[in-house]
């Protein structure tokens, strides 16, 4: 089983069921399955063929669904990409994923024309037409087909070819700590395994609306706001974009059932005066990952909405979900819970020994929905998969009834409303600017996204200042990498070899504002 079949399986059983709404627009599961194959057959007359790398650059919206589950259907591997990535940042995944086509927004028609230019394996263009693309008079060049068009030439009873479960069906890229974004490679059993597992884990079933306002192309909202409900017969309520007033009305109009976000949601939530414990009447869960959330947001958000926040944890590499607190036991705040079903957890020390209860050590992970490997990186592969084992990076410790908590993230990453952003990866862009000798990028606590990315500079050109700096990282990052605030030192603390302290630079922060 995988996600293109179990889709069909429910378009059988529930033809009439709503599978997901979209800004008023209903769509059922018969209706979305004849799409998909539509859309599959489509891509299909255009020559892309089972195995061919597809990059998807769609906010929500059913063309995300249908482009997912058409060109799964069809057999090819899947690359989500931020669609606000600079065109640095996109040219990078699509040459490093050896990408064959891309499905994205009329607006990033002029970065697909160029690219074709750069990128020889990247033979076609199929753009989804905006009523911003419409404004801005973007028009599509001959080479390239519109989405609804290539939806239209399509047959409802293509049927694609039978899948292997250890195929690829999703690259995901996530930020590494060398600078460069790393391919986890996500076959059909782990990400029909991890959605089914987290389903049953959460009750999640056909009476079931929940809303979708994290990003699909984000593995989080991926399999818990997607393909979870999608595989249980629930309805998927589509937010294009999220807002709290949007937000609530959604959940009022619709009678949501689940919401899943991350912690920055929850806090925006709460501080909207606008909301009200009636918006969120229908609501027996929200559910809360992609970063920590303060303990006392969760009691706030719960004692004001009379609502149970479950938090959980999960990465790229797995698809990404391991823990999550249960619902037919009692919840620990501050806690990621248990292991969910078929996926175990374990905290180890330096040699893979399993610690005693209450010790700290790295969380390392096993089961059906761990990775394959990164994409041409057998020596990041091997590192990352040892003994069996995914060797998450965190450290955690587990206490004697299971519950495991996180101690510390991954070292040095920084989240940013629920984005990862690592330092060195800001720091590269900082060291290429002329001007700069030496930089270090430390995390630090906002109040709107949890954390915000601060840069320590030292700068060999006395007039450089702090905005030009500024505007030279807007060019080459993605929004929420660029940072807050930039700080110009005569040096930065070193250890005896030279090597940049950053743990010192937030002590000296610390100390600062004491």
């Amino acid at each position: 089983m995988n996600l293109t079949t179990r889709l069909a399986q429910i378009a059988k059983q529930l033809p009439d069921k709503e599978a997901y709404v979209f800004m008023g627009e209903r769509c059922t599961y018969q209706q979305l399955d004849a799409a998909v194959s539509r859309f599959a057959d489509g891509l299909a007359q255009l020559g892309i063929r089972r195995g061919d790398h597809i990059a998807l650059l769609l906010g929500n919206s059913p063309q995300f669904v249908i482009g997912l589950y058409g060109a799964l259907r069809l057999g090819a591997t899947v690359i989500p990409i931020n669609p606000i990535y600079t065109p640095e940042e996109i040219g990078y995944i699509l040459l490093n994923g050896d990408v064959k086509a891309v499905i994205g927004l009329d607006l990033l028609a002029p970065l697909f024309a160029g690219a074709k230019q750069r990128l020889p394996l990247l033979k076609q263009a199929i753009v989804c037409e905006t009523p911003q693309g419409k404004e801005k008079g973007i028009s599509l060049s001959d080479e390239m087909k519109s989405f609804a068009e290539v939806l239209a030439a399509g047959d409802s009873s293509f049927a694609g070819p039978e899948l292997d479960d250890d195929d690829v069906a999703v690259i995901l890229y996530t930020s590494g700590t060398t600078g460069k974004p790393k391919g986890a490679m996500l076959t059909h059993k782990n990400l029909y395994s991890n959605a089914q597992d987290t389903a049953d884990y959460l009750g999640i079933d056909e009476h079931d609306r929940v809303i979708a306002a994290l990003p699909m192309f984000h593995v989080f909202c991926l399999t818990v706001a997607l393909n979870a409900p999608l595989m249980n017969g629930g309805t998927v309520l589509i937010m294009p974009k999220f807002s709290p007033a949007a937000m609530f009305a959604l959940a009022r109009k619709e009678k949501a059932t689940i919401f899943a976000g991350v912690p920055t949601m929850y806090n925006f939530l709460y501080q909207y005066e606008g909301g009200t414990v009636a918006d969120l009447q229908t609501l027996r869960l929200c559910i809360s990952g992609g970063a920590s959330m303060p303990v006392t947001l969760l009691e706030n958000f719960e004692k004001k909405f009379n609502v149970i926040i479950s938090e959980g944890y999960g990465l790229s590499e797995a698809s990404p979900v391991t823990c999550f607190n249960p619902l037919d036991r009692p919840r620990k705040p501050g806690s990621i819970g248990t292991s969910i079903k078929n996926v175990e957890n374990k905290v180890v020390n330096e040699y893979g020994e399993e610690v005693p209860v209450g010790e700290v050590g790295e969380l390392v992970v096993r089961g059906p929905n761990v990775m394959k490997g990164y994409y041409k990186m057998p020596e990041e592969t091997a590192a990352a998969l040892r003994d069996g084992w995914l060797h998450t990076g965190d450290l955690a410790r587990m206490d004697e009834e299971g519950y495991f908590y996180i101690v510390d993230r991954k070292k040095e990453m920084i989240i940013v409303g629920g984005y990862n952003v690592y330092p060195r990866e800001v720091e590269e862009v900082l060291y290429s600017h002329p001007g700069v000798v030496e930089a270090a990028v430390i995390g630090v606590p906002d109040p709107d996204y949890g954390e915000a990315v601060l840069a320590f500079v030292v700068k060999k050109q006395p007039e450089l200042a702090e905005e030009q700096l500024l505007a030279y990282c807007r060019e080459r990052l993605a929004k929420y990498k660029v940072p807050s605030e930039i700080r110009f030192l005569d040096e930065l603390p070193k250890n005896a070899t030279g090597k940049i302290l950053r743990r010192a630079l937030k002590e000296q922060l610390a100390a600062s504002r004491v």
